[in-house]
């Protein structure tokens, strides 16, 4: 039985604390999901206290499943390759893991900058403040093109602008690699005591009817939470987006965990071994592309 599911906002910022992280807790029933105060000033987290977090629960023997609001992997099944025409570019997800951290290992707080920076093998794949890389496309991972039945995911390989998930994903993937051998890592790993899942939360907003540009409206994050089996949300105000994100991804993973058919989902999709899936996503249609 699962302890607690935690719903994890992420940032891919290079500022020393992050707003942008918020973490929700849901426990076991009905109760809604709380918001957890981070260890640095005003309740901030940094990523690496995050990690820290999953450890320590890990080590005091709770059952948890923790879902990250980044990509785990990049498309692979399109071109064959994360990294199409790059010497010695990693060709599954471990070592893409530690290909990154090689890159960005000089970056504080697990920031991943340094793998889109001028002078890296694989800076011409990306879109960055620099510009337009030579290399760059919009590719899309078998998980966000069925995920696109509902809502499309923005490219990974992003790294600049309104809805950037670029950089958070390579932040991500520095904690992934830390966490490889002590984490579950769904679905790459089958799920264990410290389960870790990638999640979309405007996904979990739209599969209840509710619109996720209307967070601030207690109303439909109440509604959000009500189509996943929870109750109104009682905590302090939800006065941001990525707070809303993650009590509502946290009610979604508690509900959705329990369904065995979104544990199978990736199965009949080669491509997740190397790319992942999103929690949640329904596998795609016969002759999507």
């Amino acid at each position: 039985m699962t302890d607690a599911w935690l719903g994890i906002d992420w940032s891919g910022s290079k500022a020393a604390r992050l707003p942008g992280i918020q973490v929700a807790e849901a426990l076991p029933g009905t109760a809604p999901p709380r918001l957890l105060p981070g260890p640095q000033g005003g309740g901030l987290w940094r990523r690496t206290d995050v990690l820290d977090l999953l450890l320590a629960r890990h080590a005091a023997g709770q059952r948890v499943v923790a879902g990250f609001d980044f990509a785990f992997a990049y498309a692979q099944r399109d071109r064959g390759s994360y990294f199409p025409g790059v010497e010695g570019a990693p060709d599954e997800v471990r070592a893409l893991w530690a290909f990154v951290e090689r890159l960005a290992t000089a970056g504080g707080d697990l920031y991943g900058g340094a793998v889109y920076a001028p002078g890296s093998p694989v800076a011409h794949l990306y879109l960055t403040p620099a510009g337009r890389g030579a290399g760059y496309e919009h590719r899309r991972r078998r998980t966000e093109i069925a995920c696109a039945a509902v809502t499309s995911p923005h490219p990974v390989f992003k790294c600049v602008g309104a809805a950037n998930v670029g950089t958070g994903s390579l932040a991500g993937m520095r904690l992934l690699h830390r966490l490889s051998g002590q984490a579950a890592i769904w679905p790459f790993d089958q799920p264990g005591r410290l389960t870790v899942v990638e999640i979309f939360p405007r996904l979990y907003f739209m599969r209840t009817g509710a619109d996720p540009r209307a967070w601030r409206d207690p109303r439909v994050v109440d509604a959000a939470l009500a189509g996943h089996g929870s109750a109104p949300y009682a905590g302090p105000a939800l006065d941001t987006e990525d707070k809303a994100d993650a009590v509502v991804a946290a009610a979604a993973l508690r509900a959705l965990s329990v369904e065995p058919r979104v544990w199978a989902a990736p199965d009949g999709e080669p491509a997740a071994r190397r790319e992942g899936w999103i929690f949640g996503v329904e596998p795609a249609k016969p002759g999507a592309p």
